[in-house]
Protein backbone atom coordinates (compact mmCIF):
# COMPACT_ATOMS: atom_id res chain seq x y z
CA UNK A 1 0.00 0.00 0.00
CA UNK A 2 1.37 3.40 -0.71
CA UNK A 3 1.93 5.98 1.60
CA UNK A 4 0.86 9.01 -0.13
CA UNK A 5 -0.95 9.66 -4.03
CA UNK A 6 2.33 10.44 -5.57
CA UNK A 7 4.12 7.25 -4.56
CA UNK A 8 0.63 5.75 -6.19
CA UNK A 9 1.41 7.42 -9.29
CA UNK A 10 4.83 6.64 -9.92
CA UNK A 11 3.34 2.60 -9.46
CA UNK A 12 0.90 3.50 -11.81
CA UNK A 13 3.82 4.84 -14.12
CA UNK A 14 5.84 1.80 -14.24
CA UNK A 15 3.15 -0.62 -14.54
CA UNK A 16 1.58 1.18 -17.54
CA UNK A 17 4.69 2.03 -19.24
CA UNK A 18 5.88 -1.93 -18.84
CA UNK A 19 2.64 -2.72 -20.47
CA UNK A 20 3.47 -0.97 -23.45
CA UNK A 21 0.74 2.03 -22.57
CA UNK A 22 2.13 5.04 -25.02
CA UNK A 23 1.00 7.48 -22.35
CA UNK A 24 1.43 6.31 -19.17
CA UNK A 25 2.62 9.54 -17.22
CA UNK A 26 -1.11 11.11 -18.52
CA UNK A 27 -2.96 7.79 -17.91
CA UNK A 28 -1.92 7.03 -14.29
CA UNK A 29 -2.92 10.52 -13.55
CA UNK A 30 -6.21 10.52 -15.41
CA UNK A 31 -6.93 7.62 -13.53
CA UNK A 32 -6.16 8.43 -10.17
CA UNK A 33 -7.62 11.55 -10.36
CA UNK A 34 -10.81 9.84 -11.72
CA UNK A 35 -11.23 8.20 -8.55
CA UNK A 36 -10.48 11.11 -6.41
CA UNK A 37 -12.63 13.73 -8.10
CA UNK A 38 -10.58 16.31 -8.61
CA UNK A 39 -8.59 17.68 -11.51
CA UNK A 40 -5.12 16.02 -12.69
CA UNK A 41 -3.08 19.14 -12.03
CA UNK A 42 -5.14 18.79 -8.37
CA UNK A 43 -3.63 15.67 -6.55
CA UNK A 44 -2.77 15.97 -3.59
CA UNK A 45 0.60 14.23 -4.07
CA UNK A 46 2.42 14.54 -0.45
CA UNK A 47 -1.50 13.53 1.14
CA UNK A 48 -2.00 9.67 2.05
CA UNK A 49 -4.82 8.07 -0.14
CA UNK A 50 -8.24 8.09 0.84
CA UNK A 51 -9.67 4.44 1.78
CA UNK A 52 -9.84 1.67 -0.25
CA UNK A 53 -7.73 4.12 -3.04
CA UNK A 54 -5.20 1.51 -3.18
CA UNK A 55 -7.70 -1.30 -4.60
CA UNK A 56 -9.28 0.88 -6.90
CA UNK A 57 -6.33 2.23 -8.38
CA UNK A 58 -5.28 -1.29 -8.92
CA UNK A 59 -8.38 -2.29 -10.46
CA UNK A 60 -8.48 0.67 -12.67
CA UNK A 61 -4.59 -0.18 -13.99
CA UNK A 62 -5.63 -4.09 -14.56
CA UNK A 63 -8.16 -2.58 -17.32
CA UNK A 64 -5.38 -0.25 -18.55
CA UNK A 65 -2.41 -2.76 -18.61
CA UNK A 66 -4.31 -4.79 -20.35
CA UNK A 67 -4.87 -2.19 -23.22
CA UNK A 68 -8.02 -1.27 -22.58
CA UNK A 69 -8.70 1.88 -24.22
CA UNK A 70 -9.21 4.77 -21.29
CA UNK A 71 -11.57 5.91 -22.36
CA UNK A 72 -13.65 2.81 -21.35
CA UNK A 73 -12.20 2.70 -18.34
CA UNK A 74 -13.62 5.67 -17.31
CA UNK A 75 -16.52 5.18 -19.27
CA UNK A 76 -16.65 8.86 -21.01
CA UNK A 77 -15.00 10.57 -23.43
CA UNK A 78 -14.58 14.36 -24.42
CA UNK A 79 -15.60 15.57 -28.12
CA UNK A 80 -15.18 19.19 -28.02
CA UNK A 81 -17.16 20.48 -25.19
CA UNK A 82 -19.02 17.53 -24.82
CA UNK A 83 -18.31 14.84 -22.23
CA UNK A 84 -19.60 11.25 -23.60
CA UNK A 85 -21.03 8.27 -22.04
CA UNK A 86 -19.04 5.41 -23.94
CA UNK A 87 -17.99 1.81 -23.41
CA UNK A 88 -17.61 -2.02 -24.92
CA UNK A 89 -20.00 -1.84 -28.36
CA UNK A 90 -19.79 1.77 -29.15
CA UNK A 91 -16.90 3.65 -31.18
CA UNK A 92 -14.41 6.02 -29.25
CA UNK A 93 -14.66 9.52 -30.86
CA UNK A 94 -11.45 10.44 -31.64
CA UNK A 95 -9.81 14.19 -31.44
CA UNK A 96 -9.10 14.36 -35.06
CA UNK A 97 -13.09 14.76 -35.53
CA UNK A 98 -13.44 17.75 -33.93
CA UNK A 99 -11.73 19.63 -37.24
CA UNK A 100 -14.85 18.13 -39.35
CA UNK A 101 -17.20 18.89 -36.63
CA UNK A 102 -15.97 22.21 -36.69
CA UNK A 103 -16.27 23.22 -40.63
CA UNK A 104 -19.72 21.47 -40.52
CA UNK A 105 -20.96 24.17 -38.00
CA UNK A 106 -19.03 26.53 -40.41
CA UNK A 107 -21.09 25.18 -43.15
CA UNK A 108 -24.23 23.73 -42.45
CA UNK A 109 -26.23 26.24 -44.84
CA UNK A 110 -29.52 25.20 -43.08
CA UNK A 111 -31.27 23.85 -40.27
CA UNK A 112 -32.01 20.58 -41.80
CA UNK A 113 -28.45 18.44 -40.62
CA UNK A 114 -28.14 14.74 -40.57
CA UNK A 115 -25.12 12.36 -38.77
CA UNK A 116 -24.66 9.36 -40.63
CA UNK A 117 -23.24 6.29 -38.31
CA UNK A 118 -23.18 8.57 -35.03
CA UNK A 119 -22.40 5.51 -32.64
CA UNK A 120 -21.85 8.38 -29.68
CA UNK A 121 -23.95 10.99 -31.43
CA UNK A 122 -20.32 12.92 -31.28
CA UNK A 123 -21.17 14.70 -34.39
CA UNK A 124 -24.83 15.11 -33.82
CA UNK A 125 -24.50 16.74 -30.66
CA UNK A 126 -21.44 18.91 -31.45
CA UNK A 127 -23.56 20.38 -34.10
CA UNK A 128 -26.65 20.56 -32.28
CA UNK A 129 -24.46 22.39 -29.29
CA UNK A 130 -23.01 25.41 -31.65
CA UNK A 131 -26.59 25.20 -33.45
CA UNK A 132 -29.18 24.24 -31.57
CA UNK A 133 -32.03 26.12 -33.48
CA UNK A 134 -31.04 23.06 -36.41
CA UNK A 135 -33.06 19.89 -37.06
CA UNK A 136 -30.63 17.57 -36.10
CA UNK A 137 -30.99 13.52 -37.11
CA UNK A 138 -28.81 10.98 -35.60
CA UNK A 139 -28.71 7.13 -37.74
CA UNK A 140 -27.01 4.25 -36.08
CA UNK A 141 -27.72 0.63 -36.66
CA UNK A 142 -26.21 -1.20 -34.01
CA UNK A 143 -28.34 -2.33 -31.13
CA UNK A 144 -25.72 -1.44 -28.81
CA UNK A 145 -24.08 1.62 -30.51
CA UNK A 146 -27.61 2.89 -30.12
CA UNK A 147 -27.88 2.67 -26.56
CA UNK A 148 -24.93 4.81 -26.16
CA UNK A 149 -26.37 7.49 -28.97
CA UNK A 150 -29.85 7.49 -26.97
CA UNK A 151 -28.03 8.04 -23.00
CA UNK A 152 -26.22 10.89 -24.48
CA UNK A 153 -28.81 12.91 -26.91
CA UNK A 154 -31.34 12.09 -24.20
CA UNK A 155 -33.04 15.51 -23.52
CA UNK A 156 -31.52 16.98 -26.46
CA UNK A 157 -33.66 17.29 -28.99
CA UNK A 158 -31.85 15.57 -31.54
CA UNK A 159 -33.63 13.05 -33.09
CA UNK A 160 -31.87 9.40 -32.95
CA UNK A 161 -33.57 6.97 -35.29
CA UNK A 162 -31.86 3.31 -35.64
CA UNK A 163 -31.46 2.10 -39.57
CA UNK A 164 -28.95 1.08 -41.77
CA UNK A 165 -27.45 4.27 -43.31
CA UNK A 166 -26.51 2.45 -46.38
CA UNK A 167 -30.33 1.46 -47.13
CA UNK A 168 -32.30 2.79 -49.79
CA UNK A 169 -35.35 4.01 -47.58
CA UNK A 170 -33.36 5.39 -44.65
CA UNK A 171 -34.65 8.73 -43.94
CA UNK A 172 -36.68 8.78 -47.39
CA UNK A 173 -39.27 10.93 -45.91
CA UNK A 174 -36.31 13.44 -46.05
CA UNK A 175 -34.96 12.58 -50.08
CA UNK A 176 -33.41 16.26 -51.61
CA UNK A 177 -34.01 18.54 -48.07
CA UNK A 178 -31.34 17.83 -46.04
CA UNK A 179 -28.42 20.87 -45.54
CA UNK A 180 -25.71 18.88 -44.65
CA UNK A 181 -24.39 15.51 -43.92
CA UNK A 182 -21.37 14.35 -41.77
CA UNK A 183 -20.28 11.01 -41.38
CA UNK A 184 -17.63 9.13 -39.33
CA UNK A 185 -18.21 5.87 -40.61
CA UNK A 186 -16.21 2.64 -40.75
CA UNK A 187 -13.12 3.09 -42.54
CA UNK A 188 -10.07 1.71 -41.47
CA UNK A 189 -8.86 -1.07 -44.11
CA UNK A 190 -8.37 -4.73 -42.14
CA UNK A 191 -4.95 -5.46 -40.65
CA UNK A 192 -3.68 -6.95 -37.68
CA UNK A 193 -0.73 -4.55 -36.38
CA UNK A 194 -2.64 -1.24 -34.99
CA UNK A 195 -2.26 -0.42 -31.45
CA UNK A 196 -4.19 -3.33 -29.22
CA UNK A 197 -6.78 -0.30 -28.06
CA UNK A 198 -8.03 -0.13 -31.72
CA UNK A 199 -9.38 -4.14 -31.55
CA UNK A 200 -11.24 -2.98 -28.24
CA UNK A 201 -13.48 -0.59 -30.78
CA UNK A 202 -17.13 -2.89 -32.08
CA UNK A 203 -14.90 -4.45 -35.45
CA UNK A 204 -17.78 -3.58 -37.48
CA UNK A 205 -17.56 0.00 -36.58
CA UNK A 206 -13.35 0.55 -37.49
CA UNK A 207 -12.56 -1.90 -40.50
CA UNK A 208 -14.48 -1.32 -43.50
CA UNK A 209 -12.83 -4.11 -46.09
CA UNK A 210 -9.46 -5.03 -47.25
CA UNK A 211 -9.03 -1.22 -48.98
CA UNK A 212 -11.45 0.31 -46.29
CA UNK A 213 -13.81 1.64 -48.58
CA UNK A 214 -16.68 -0.73 -48.17
CA UNK A 215 -19.31 1.27 -46.29
CA UNK A 216 -18.11 4.86 -47.89
CA UNK A 217 -18.85 3.50 -51.36
CA UNK A 218 -22.55 2.45 -50.29
CA UNK A 219 -23.01 5.45 -48.28
CA UNK A 220 -22.85 7.70 -51.30
CA UNK A 221 -26.23 6.67 -52.57
CA UNK A 222 -27.84 7.67 -49.47
CA UNK A 223 -25.76 11.00 -49.36
CA UNK A 224 -26.49 12.11 -53.15
CA UNK A 225 -30.90 11.62 -52.35
CA UNK A 226 -31.14 13.51 -48.99
CA UNK A 227 -29.11 16.45 -49.58
CA UNK A 228 -30.90 19.22 -51.28
CA UNK A 229 -29.40 20.88 -54.32
CA UNK A 230 -26.23 23.11 -52.98
CA UNK A 231 -26.39 20.52 -49.59
CA UNK A 232 -22.77 19.70 -48.53
CA UNK A 233 -21.20 16.64 -47.07
CA UNK A 234 -18.32 15.81 -45.05
CA UNK A 235 -17.13 12.40 -44.80
CA UNK A 236 -14.26 11.11 -43.10
CA UNK A 237 -11.80 8.43 -44.09
CA UNK A 238 -8.56 6.64 -43.47
CA UNK A 239 -5.42 8.73 -43.99
CA UNK A 240 -4.38 6.39 -46.69
CA UNK A 241 -8.20 6.74 -48.70
CA UNK A 242 -8.38 10.52 -49.50
CA UNK A 243 -7.86 9.96 -53.35
CA UNK A 244 -10.57 6.98 -53.18
CA UNK A 245 -12.92 8.65 -51.50
CA UNK A 246 -12.93 11.91 -54.14
CA UNK A 247 -12.41 9.41 -57.01
CA UNK A 248 -15.85 7.94 -55.15
CA UNK A 249 -17.98 11.10 -55.31
CA UNK A 250 -17.03 12.10 -58.65
CA UNK A 251 -17.63 8.39 -60.25
CA UNK A 252 -21.21 8.45 -58.69
CA UNK A 253 -22.06 12.00 -60.10
CA UNK A 254 -23.60 14.85 -58.97
CA UNK A 255 -21.35 16.23 -56.71
CA UNK A 256 -19.14 19.29 -57.09
CA UNK A 257 -16.26 21.31 -54.95
CA UNK A 258 -15.12 18.35 -54.28
CA UNK A 259 -12.23 18.79 -51.87
CA UNK A 260 -9.70 17.03 -49.52
CA UNK A 261 -9.35 18.16 -45.83
CA UNK A 262 -6.78 17.75 -43.25
CA UNK A 263 -6.90 17.35 -39.92
CA UNK A 264 -4.58 19.22 -37.35
CA UNK A 265 -1.66 17.11 -37.94
CA UNK A 266 -1.76 17.88 -41.83
CA UNK A 267 -2.81 14.40 -42.88
CA UNK A 268 -5.37 14.12 -45.29
CA UNK A 269 -8.80 12.60 -43.24
CA UNK A 270 -12.03 14.59 -44.54
CA UNK A 271 -13.45 14.88 -48.19
CA UNK A 272 -16.03 17.57 -48.56
CA UNK A 273 -18.24 17.89 -51.48
CA UNK A 274 -21.42 20.14 -52.50
CA UNK A 275 -24.34 18.29 -54.03
CA UNK A 276 -25.18 19.64 -57.43
CA UNK A 277 -27.96 21.72 -59.35
CA UNK A 278 -29.94 19.54 -61.60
Amino acid sequence: MDNTYGQALRRGVQRLRAAGVASPEWDARILAAHLIHCGHMDIPLDHAPMPGFDVAFDALLRRREAREPLQYVLGSAWFGPLELKVGPGVFIPRPETEVMADWAVRNAGGPRLVDLCTGTGALALYLHHYLPEAQVCAVELTDAGLAYTKANTHGSGVEVIQADATAVDTLAQWNGTVDLIVTNPPYVPESPDLDPEVYHDPHNAVFAGADGMRVITRLIPTIARLLRPGGKVAIEHDDSTSDAVQAALVHYGGFEQIKPMQDLTGTPRFVTAVRGVD
